[in-house]
């Protein structure tokens, strides 16, 4: 009798096991279920606010946008728009036309310092050299909750800015 008592403790203990394992997978798909309706809730004032929503950002589920040169320097310069610019270039890089209103916050530091960013909801712009790292910060910022990032393609190498320096230049 003693055998089956504890052979019967020890299946309740093994489905206390499984039901605590359950309970975490619950607790985790809840986090991202509520994760997906923030992001949709972006898409929905995106749209609302009758802002271009690329296609690779609908289809293929990326959580950042990844905006041309064009598109960064028209909101760039509407006085209507809010949004925070985050330099992700390395701290030695110096570019021509650093972007004045740009908080530098250099990618080898970025995990230390990200939570200088406070709103989670504001759209945040990320520049770097090329663009390439800036895609880097955009998907460590989107996995810590921030839903409004977005990257500047091509980074200061296709800053528009950089254009209008070369053309000032050649018109002295």
């Amino acid at each position: 009798m003693s055998n089956k008592i504890q052979n019967v403790f020890s299946q309740l203990q093994h489905f206390e096991e499984h039901i605590g394992h359950l309970e975490a997978r619950i607790l985790e798909l809840e986090q991202r279920i509520e994760q997906l309706i923030q992001i949709e809730r972006n898409h929905l004032i995106r749209v609302k606010n009758r802002e271009e929503v690329s296609d690779d950002f609908l289809f293929h589920g990326r959580r950042y946008q990844d905006l041309s040169p064009e598109k960064a320097w028209k909101l760039y310069n509407n006085k209507d728009f809010d949004f925070i610019l985050i330099d992700i270039s390395a701290a030695d890089f110096a570019p021509e036309n650093k972007i004045p209103e740009a908080l530098h916050i250099p990618w080898e530091v970025f995990p230390e310092r990200f939570m200088e960013i406070t709103s989670k909801t504001t759209p945040i712009f990320f520049i770097s050299e090329d663009g390439a790292t800036s895609v880097l910060a955009c998907e460590f910022m989107v996995k810590r909750g921030y839903f409004n990032c977005n990257n500047i393609s091509g980074g200061y190498r296709h800053w528009k800015g950089n254009q209008l320096s070369i053309v000032k230049e050649q018109t002295a």
